[in-house]
């Protein structure tokens, strides 16, 4: 096939050509000069900092103005739960060399404004959550199933809990929930990911052989992707990665920014089963793009007519994700199924607002086009993964156990010298498996894997509970910090009838003010990780909001905003709308592990990836409550709570081999 047509990139003055890497290591003559350059750069900083310095010893101190915003009115009130506002802005992370930023920013540098302890700041780390042992870490990579271990590779940092040096950390588990940590499977140490071993994802061929694609920084910010595969198949841990000699295998096209090429996906066969497809996101302007190329070897591509898909105003995208789910099947799909019966989902990374969304459509191989179910739920404008905090997630096919797996980054959103403090930053969450949803038809469902339930121990029962208008009832759980609470609550289709419609007909989870506030038909649900005098809560509830056209819709939120007595982190509303079908009980299954909530609705349609760092309702402070804070509305809610163990996440016993 031709690789230029009308929807190709655009010819730019910026990217007019493609990029071309050097073949093999920089020329030796670049050393001097960076060298030389860097001594300059230092002496001038130097003479410019003292100058500066001494300007300012002879000026007098400034006083504050009232249009300075870091000047406030004694008379000004103060709010415990208002965001910290800090006296300077942390450094940028990750944007410079063309990913998303990760630094948390919105609370981040300057001075901490609550004085944390080390009690408070050791509780939150994880207990059944995937994490490294300390430092930071973000998007998972290449997870795959192969001779009887579950493989995760991820992005991480060795040396610090912020990010940077990006090389791949490597564990192994039989069940997806006892990890075994093992060395790094891939470091930056080549011209072409000296800047770092960036999102990669796995193919297995049928051959058995494992193939490897990533996006690798060059050593002048370049993204490339590269290739790799295990030094020897034999051996069923993988420990060992070979880099191959032809790397970079792909360099940006023509129109396509330097810094705009990465995350390549797993393969899938074309139409002759004789070459394989992978697809890289970018963007053109503000349009988001999917460009698919194809190979026989992983070596040599080329890159198709046109995209497999595009989204005007939806920016960069990152970490894109594309496979198959059935119709008519509960058990998942190799990535190159395809015909009657199937759909394509689509996801993207966006960018922008690092989110990540995704679409049902129909997948024409010949055309190479993808095409959304509904245009007004495209990719980047509809439905989300996860309404929390939830991004650059990856699935694989299981064929252990023939379903499909999503894995997700879960960002830490508190003050990064929190995170220095702690000496570690991020989570990865608990597997789910994806299914098209068969009763909507519109959506798929996320559940947790089976095999968490495996924690589950002390279990506590709690059934017809009444929940009139404003009652708040307390749970008899002790030491709430970590649980898996399944969750129903019956509403009368009587009492939403007869429900006089709201005049705000355009309720929002993230714009509500939380469930503070008060409406007919809700809010209502699960008060989690609080305190005995509820001065610390997170509600994860439902609201329904019933317009002047006398339709209810359900809504399904998680509140943030009194999580926490410190402002030293973010404390938001997230939520959205859940599909609801006649004579359906609203439900709930909320994973309750110290900072991190993953909430559940409606079997997985909607789901809710909540941080939260409380300061009192911690250890055995933590309570949990069912709450009703509707005025025309009476529930009745049945709950049945499990206790969880810790997950076995440690170094493998190499000396026990």
């Amino acid at each position: 096939m031709a690789t230029a047509s009308s929807a190709s990139p655009p010819h730019d003055l910026e990217s007019a050509t493609s990029y071309s890497p050097i073949p093999g290591d920089p020329p030796a003559e670049a050393q001097p000069r960076t060298k030389k350059l860097l001594a300059t750069i230092l002496f001038t900083c130097f003479f410019l900092l003292s100058l500066i310095l001494l300007i300012i010893k002879q000026e007098p101190d400034p006083q504050p103005k009232l249009n300075e915003d870091s000047y406030q009115s004694p008379s000004t009130p103060t709010y415990s739960f208002s965001p910290a506002r800090p006296l300077a802005e942390p450094p940028s992370r990750g944007v410079e060399q063309g990913v998303s930023e990760k630094a948390f920013r919105r609370v981040s540098g300057g001075n901490l404004s609550f004085a944390w302890t080390n009690v408070m700041l050791s509780w939150q780390k994880t207990a059944y959550h995937f994490q490294p042992e300390k430092n930071w870490m973000n998007d998972p990579d290449g997870p795959l199933y192969y001779n009887g271990w579950y493989h995760l590779f991820y992005q991480y940092n060795p040396d610090s809990a912020v990010w940077g040096n990006i090389t791949w950390g490597h564990a192994v588990s039989r069940d997806l929930i006892h990890w075994l940590h093992l060395p790094y499977a891939m470091v930056p140490d080549q011209w072409y990911d000296i800047n770092g071993v960036w999102t990669g994802s796995a193919t297995i061929l049928p051959d058995g052989r494992i193939i490897m694609l990533y996006t690798g920084d060059t050593y002048d910010v370049v993204q490339v992707q590269c290739l790799a595969y295990p030094a020897n198949l034999s051996d069923p841990l993988l420990l060992e990665w070979v880099k191959d000699p032809n790397n970079p295998v792909l360099v940006p096209p023509p129109g396509i920014g330097l810094k705009d090429f990465r995350d390549p996906t797993t393969a899938w066969l074309s139409p002759d089963g004789d070459k394989w497809r992978i697809t890289i996101g970018s963007k053109v302007d503000k349009t988001g793009i999917s460009l698919v190329y194809e190979t026989k070897d992983f070596i040599k591509y080329e890159l198709l007519d046109g995209y497999l898909h595009q989204v005007p105003g939806t920016g960069m995208w990152e970490c894109i994700d594309f496979y198959p789910v059935s119709l008519t099947e509960e058990n998942g799909l190799d990535t190159s199924a395809n015909g009657p019966g199937i759909k394509h989902v689509l996801k993207a990374s966006l960018d922008d607002d690092k989110n990540d969304y995704y679409a049902l459509g129909t997948y024409d191989p010949i055309k190479n086009k993808w095409t959304p179910d509904d245009p007004d739920l495209d990719v980047g404008i509809g439905l989300r993964y996860d309404y929390g905090k939830y991004y650059a997630s990856k699935t694989f096919y299981d064929q252990n156990k023939q379903r499909r797996i999503l894995w997700g980054w879960i960002r830490e959103t508190d003050a990064e010298e929190l995170d220095l403090l702690k000496g570690w930053a991020c989570v990865q969450s608990i597997p789910r498996t994806v299914v098209f949803d068969q009763k909507t038809g519109s959506n798929i469902l996320q559940w947790p894997v089976e095999e968490v339930e495996s924690l589950r121990s002390d279990s506590f029962e709690f059934n017809d509970v009444r929940l009139g208008p404003g009652s708040v009832v307390p749970l008899a759980v002790d030491s709430a910090s970590e649980l898996d609470i399944v969750a129903s609550f019956e509403v009368h289709k009587e009492t939403v009838d007869e429900a006089t419609a709201e005049a705000d007909t355009g309720y929002d989870c993230p714009t509500s003010g939380g469930a503070a506030n008060r409406g007919i038909l809700g809010p209502f649900g699960i008060v989690v990780l609080a305190d005995d005098t509820l001065s610390e809560l997170t509600p994860i509830y439902f609201y329904i909001a019933k317009g002047t056209n006398g339709k209810a819709v359900t809504h399904f939120c998680a509140d943030e905003l009194r999580s926490s007595k410190a402002a030293d982190v973010d404390k938001i509303v997230y939520g959205s709308k859940v599909p609801l079908l006649q004579h359906e009980k609203l439900s709930i299954r909320s994973l309750v592990d110290h900072s991190i909530v993953e909430s559940f609705a409606q079997g997985g349609r909607t789901v809710i990836t909540s941080r939260v760092y409380p300061t009192k309702a911690i250890g055995r402070a933590a309570r949990v409550f069912l709450f009703n804070n509707a005025t025309g509305l009476s529930v009745t809610a049945s709950v049945k709570i499990w206790k969880m163990d810790s997950a076995d996440i440690r170094p493998f016993p190499f000396d026990q081999l």
